[in-house]
């Protein structure tokens, strides 16, 4: 996991390659395990699932934690809770990457309050589980490290989180319970590939850039299915979901390859130094 190292322009900071399956909005999480100011207090802010990693990024601008990463491979012990009083959420222990701004290991919880915790988590739980099978090491392993982005960032392209009927080896996430894509211009994006696998192996971005995931990826499966409004995502909590679910190509143009645009921003990702401050 690293800190404060998936958010620009007041969005989130994704890989190349890496696609948006999920979004949430209203969700609130909180830490224990760390004394860093970082890791302080309730947070507030959007949810992300990404084909690689969950992504937390806060909306309190001076908060010293604006986001945090949570690659597949630094997660473990999660479980879904369902309290008998009380609203069900995810709890877990998520390892730091080297070089990701905090070290050891933190326990989190993360409460949705508009519903969808037991549906996010299970979706969460079957992409971990997916890309664990592109990972050649154990548990015991450092997870890869955490390197700072070498170029600029950029909007990223649609297809990078727009919903489309792809799934991945006969399973798609459940954008029926979660049908809101993140709002416009508020999705980055480097020209580095992830350092851990994903969900798709090296499907999707280059594998000759330094420090990216090279394993081969399992061929995609074709779903499709209805929609849900977010007032009632806590009533399907309990049942299993049949989603629909985003890729990183153009549905429209299956056959071809959606390549990133030239860098139009040549700012560099926020240092953990600079994270806490607020943008005039």
């Amino acid at each position: 996991m690293a800190l404060n190292s998936a958010h620009a322009n007041g969005g989130v900071l994704i890989h190349a390659g890496e696609s948006i399956l999920l979004f949430c909005d209203n969700v609130t999480m909180e830490f224990a395990g760390q004394d860093g100011a970082p890791f302080k207090g309730e947070k507030k802010g959007r949810l992300y699932l990404t084909t690689h990693r969950m992504i937390f990024n806060n909306k309190k601008q001076d908060d010293p934690m604006q986001s945090f990463s949570f690659p597949f491979v630094t997660l473990k012990d999660v479980e879904l809770e369902q309290p008998i009083f009380g609203a069900n959420y995810i709890k877990g222990k998520v390892r730091a990457q080297p070089g990701g701004n905090f070290t050891g290991e933190a326990k989190f919880k993360l409460h949705f309050k508009s519903g969808g915790a037991i549906d996010f988590g299970q979706a969460m739980l079957k992409a971990a589980q997916m890309a664990s099978r592109n990972y050649n090491g154990n548990s015991s392993d450092l997870p890869p490290p955490y390197t700072p982005p070498t170029s600029g960032w950029y909007a990223a392209p649609p297809p990078a989180y727009s919903a489309n009927p792809a799934g991945y080896s006969g399973w798609v996430p459940p954008t029926h319970v979660f049908p809101d894509q993140p709002p416009a211009n508020t999705v980055y994006m480097t020209d580095a590939p992830p350092p851990y696998p994903g969900i798709n192996g090296n499907n999707g971005y280059s594998t000759g850039a330094a420090g990216g995931w090279t394993n081969p990826a399992s061929a995609p499966s074709m779903q499709q299915n209805g929609s849900m409004s977010s007032a009632d995502r806590k009533a399907a909590e309990a049942s299993s979901a049949q989603p629909v679910q985003t890729g990183y190509y153009d549905p429209n143009n299956p056959g071809y390859a959606y390549v990133p645009p030239p860098a139009y921003y040549n700012e560099q990702p926020p240092s953990y130094s600079d994270s806490g401050k607020k943008n005039d």
